[in-house]
């Protein structure tokens, strides 16, 4: 465990301290209306109301919206109407057979009447007959009393609202709220005043509830109070009271639970149904669809007794405005613009069928806090030893679940969770995990890269890595060229100098040296003492891979002419090398053991490059090349060696020098180099004579090696017959 902790530290302390601000962001969100997780949380409420609406179970309660509407206001004229027309409207709605109607509109101001206005304004100026005709008439146009006349006997609810002014208009009703009074003081929003009805219609209302919506922080209608206090009474809404004439209830019972030290509401009764709520007496609006689900009448139409009677038989039927200019549209989860008297009716039909109603109980926010802690523990100390896909899986699972069980719990259970921390946390902790990963992993990255720096150019690994699919470690046989390069008499040069002597000239040897192979686009094998092997065509494919690295060998030739200069003045041996070259056929990949493996060449091909930096001494040159390799570069300028063959090999191969371009600029080095090989020809058409003649002069004015070997083979040629079938090769015994 304290491995995996020093291993993982700083990420898991970051897990840890994430989930500990969501943690506390959380707690903090229980106490604070305005937190942001509170308004995420209500923007994942309305995206997953609004995908479960259509597995709402649907009620055949029959409620109706009568709208006064811009049709109406056309044609019945401004609002507010006369209290006459609106008494026609509910004799219409009372006589189709309605069984509760609800006004979402408030008559807050006595009409006037015109035999009043008439009387008051010119009582001197009027008849004795005139006064007493008018105050004849007067009660038959105060169309207060004939509201307040059709009020009468009806189950009819008038709407009022709640101000936070203290001011005082209208009639408050009697309320018919049982409630203990220590817990309304506690929990229920109080008022400091309200906008009621006229006294008179007050009077003759069967019921009256307020209007008041509760907007949460960003505007939008979540949830319904179903209660208000103010000053030592509680009072319930529109939706609530009307509930209660619908079930033929006396009384609304509030039902209240300790909490701490004090009361707080757990739910109200209406009748024989029990509703449970938040402890401020709220419920969670149980929308039945978009704007215009219920069944909408113009009021016009009321009016005017043109409506399908059929509709209104014992229906529940709110009266409220949809037009514009009456500013009661309202922002919800399933659309703005939303009429606030549906709103009421969404409420009505939750309070009927208390099933609708998703609960948000007291105990949601401690699950949730405990989710958060056990979750983001496990996450913090199981994730960072997950792999990048292992991980994705796992937030992906995670994620996946969560949604899953908070989406049953609402549609199964009714509950309705805190989502947006929980889903925060996996989501961070995940999205946390995966950039510690991808930069450990370009750490790593970065780590390998520097160790394969050292055998495969920079170039070729980059390429390795942003397109791995374009390099297989697999085993497989292709053409490549490879090189071989030793040190002359390091076995003596090792013996002179001190084991830090020698380990500092074979760094400096070897450090340049590699970054010309690098510079060629070559692979770096390995060093074996002295030795450097190296390879071209793989792991990527290199065009011209022969050519590149001919030009390698002269480069690292022109290396170790300057190198051995600075080693004199150092006071160290100077050095030579031989470099051998050979393309073909060979088997390459990532070869070994169980134990150790290494990604190398083999073959025959290999072989004979090894051989011919072998003979780089023996032939008194510094660098040989084979057939196969001299064919492929159209650009360079070979001298043809010898016709030979190696050590355990069967077939013969012409082999030869690489002439450096600087030599080609001297016109009697390339005379040399062609009667060198027309000498060669006449050797091999064992023209002895001519051909010695020529290597004879050659020798004589260059002192070479080839040409004094070449001499000798001819001294041993004329002593010892050749034979018809001779084919001018020569067989090496040795390595």
């Amino acid at each position: 465990m304290l491995k995996y902790w020093r291993r993982h530290q700083w990420i898991l302390l970051c897990s840890l301290l994430f989930s500990g601000v969501l943690v506390l962001a959380q707690l903090s969100a229980v106490y604070s209306e305005q937190s942001v997780l509170k308004r995420l949380d209500g923007l994942l409420y309305d995206s997953r109301l609004k995908l479960m609406l259509s597995h709402r179970e649907v009620k055949d309660l029959p409620v109706v919206i009568v709208d006064i509407d811009e049709k109406s206001l056309k044609q019945l004229g401004r609002w507010p109407w006369s209290r006459q027309m609106v008494a026609q409207m509910l004799e219409q709605l009372t006589a189709a057979g309605a069984s509760v109607v609800a006004f979402d509109v408030i008559f807050s101001e006595p009409e006037r009447n015109p035999a009043q206005q008439v009387l008051q304004s010119g009582q001197q100026q009027l008849s004795p007959e005139t006064t007493a005709e008018l105050q004849q008439i007067a009660p038959q146009l105060d169309a207060d009393h004939q509201f307040a006349s059709s009020l009468e006997n009806k189950d009819v609810v008038l709407g009022f609202l709640f101000q936070q002014e203290q001011l005082a208009v209208g009639l408050l009703p009697e309320t018919y709220v049982s409630m203990d009074s220590e817990a309304s003081q506690s929990s229920v929003s109080q008022f400091a005043g309200y906008v009621a009805n006229t006294a008179v219609l007050q009077q003759q209302s069967a019921g009256t509830g307020f209007i008041n919506s509760s907007p949460d922080p960003d505007g939008f209608i979540r949830q319904a109070a179903l209660l208000i206090r103010y000053q030592d009474k509680v009072y319930p809404s529109l939706a609530l009271e009307a509930a209660r004439l619908y079930a033929l209830a006396q009384q609304l019972e509030v039902e209240t639970a300790p909490l701490q030290q004090i009361n707080t509401i757990v739910g109200v009764t209406v009748g024989n149904t029990r509703i449970n709520t938040d402890l401020y007496g709220r419920v969670l609006i149980p929308y039945r669809g978009p704007a215009r689900s219920f069944p909408y009448i113009s009021a016009v139409d009321v009016v005017q007794g043109a409506v399908d009677k059929t509709l209104l038989k014992d229906a529940v039927v709110f009266v409220g405005t949809s037009a514009v200019g009456h500013a009661d549209l309202r922002s919800t989860p399933v659309g703005v613009q939303y009429p606030g008297v549906e709103v009421h009716a969404n409420v009505f039909e939750g309070l009927i069928y208390p099933e609708l109603i998703h609960s948000h109980p007291d105990w949601a926010e401690a699950l949730v806090f405990l989710f958060l802690v056990v979750l983001g523990l496990l996450m913090s100390f199981i994730f960072p030893a997950l792999g990048a896909v292992s991980l994705a899986l796992s937030g992906g699972s995670l994620l996946l679940l969560t949604l899953g069980g908070n989406l049953y719990s609402w549609q199964v259970l009714k509950l309705d969770l805190p989502l947006t921390s929980s889903l925060l946390l996996i989501l961070g902790l995940t999205l946390l995990n995966l950039i510690y990963g991808f930069f450990g992993a370009s750490q790593q990255k970065a780590r390998i890269k520097s160790i394969f720096d050292q055998y495969v150019p920079p170039a070729h690994i980059d390429e390795m890595l942003n397109h791995p699919e374009s390099v297989s470690l697999d085993g497989k046989r292709k053409e490549m060229s490879v090189l071989f390069s030793d040190i002359r008499g390091f076995t003596n040069l090792s013996e002179k100098l001190t084991a830090t002597e020698l380990k500092s000239l074979l760094n400096r040897y070897f450090s340049p040296i590699t970054k010309t192979i690098f510079e060629h686009q070559g692979t770096i094998d390995k060093y074996v003492g002295d030795m450097v092997m190296a390879f071209w065509n793989a792991p990527l494919d290199v065009k011209a891979h022969a050519e590149l690295a001919v030009k390698a060998g002269f480069s690292m030739l022109k290396i170790t002419d300057e190198l051995s200069k600075s080693f004199v003045l150092d006071g160290l041996p100077a050095i030579d090398i031989g470099v051998g070259i050979n393309t073909g056929e060979m088997n390459v990949g990532d070869m070994g053991s169980e134990y150790r493996r290494a990604y190398t060449v083999l073959g025959d091909a290999v072989n004979l490059g090894s051989r011919l930096e072998s003979l780089t001494k023996y032939y008194g040159v510094r660098f040989l090349v084979s057939q196969m390799t001299a064919q492929q570069c159209k650009n360079i300028r070979f001298r043809t060696i010898d016709k030979v063959k190696v050590k355990g090999k069967t077939e013969a191969v012409i082999i030869y020098e690489p002439v450096d371009l600087d030599l080609l600029m001297n016109p009697d080095f390339v005379a040399a180099l062609q009667r060198h090989e027309q000498a060669l020809v006449l050797y091999w058409q064992q023209h002895w004579n001519e051909a010695e003649q020529l290597w004879a002069s050659l020798y004589q004015r260059y002192n070479d090696k080839l040409y004094s070997l070449y001499l000798e083979r001819l001294t041993h040629y004329r002593t010892h017959q050749t034979g018809a079938d001779w084919d001018g090769v020569y067989t090496h015994a040795e390595k």
